[in-house]
């Protein structure tokens, strides 16, 4: 697993997993955590059992969502159930033992936390997350909660690399109808039209404009780390029936 330093503090412990130290085999291998795969549930249910252990928690602990690429954010309470099917993108807590959870194979996971408040979030933001403000509205959630903005600190964890998300003539339009500033965010490709999109940048110039406290990047590039990293695109170029996720975590201790 991979931890950003000076990102946890006080009772928050946050992991970015890799794709190492499972059980599960062939396309999976190996620390699949994807319910959503159709990879063995037995071995998607240890895997994440792996996680939590070394997180010091429990298997049951952990909420994770059916991610529709939205900006829809779920507050945890007290009592509520991990099992529970939830479509949305996103989580925030304010309750001890809890370990919100995202699932990734080339979209970011932005974890959040802020420590002074007691507060923790967890956002899955692909492009179209990104776009319609999934950082934000997990940001406004944690804010109902009782955090404030300047104690927020964000990280931006393994996603696909720039060099690697190459997208088509229409792509850049709606980021730059969002703003003509966003047109950095894209570099002309090989291919004659289409682009290469800095997914991360584009997070962090979002995250920039909250006015939190820090914030954290991860450079990594799913897609050409085979070793370390599921990969959608990676899949699809192989013409792979299917793929592994990672799971990154952030919890707020008793």
């Amino acid at each position: 697993m991979i931890q950003i330093d000076g990102f946890d503090a006080g009772r928050v412990r946050h992991a970015f997993f890799t794709r190492r130290g499972g059980v599960s085999r062939g396309i999976y291998t190996s620390l699949n955590c994807g319910r959503g795969s159709g990879d063995d549930r037995a071995a998607v249910d240890a895997n994440r059992a792996r996680a939590m252990a070394a997180m010091d928690l429990p298997a049951g602990v952990l909420f994770t969502n059916h991610q529709v690429h939205s900006a829809t954010v779920i507050t945890v309470d007290e009592g509520a159930d991990p099992d529970v099917r939830r479509e949305a993108d996103a989580f925030v807590t304010s309750q001890p033992g809890i370990a919100l959870g995202v699932l990734a194979a080339d979209c970011a996971p932005v974890l959040f936390a802020s420590p002074a408040d007691g507060v923790i979030g967890a956002a899955h933001a692909g492009w179209r997350g990104a776009l319609g403000g999934v950082c934000e509205a997990t940001v406004d959630a944690m804010i109902e909660l009782g955090a404030r903005a300047d104690n927020i600190r964000a990280a931006v964890g393994p996603c696909i690399g720039v060099t690697s998300y190459e997208v088509g003539p229409e792509f850049p339009a709606p980021f730059q109808d969002q703003d003509s500033a966003n047109g950095r965010f894209f570099e002309p490709a090989e291919k004659p039209g289409h682009f290469l999109f800095d997914l991360s940048g584009y997070l962090v110039s979002r995250l920039s404009k909250m006015g939190l406290g820090e914030m954290f990047r991860l450079d990594c590039d799913t897609c050409r780390d085979e070793a370390n990293f599921f990969s959608y695109r990676r899949s699809r170029h192989r013409d792979e029936p299917d793929y592994g996720r990672q799971l990154s975590t952030i919890t707020l201790g008793e």
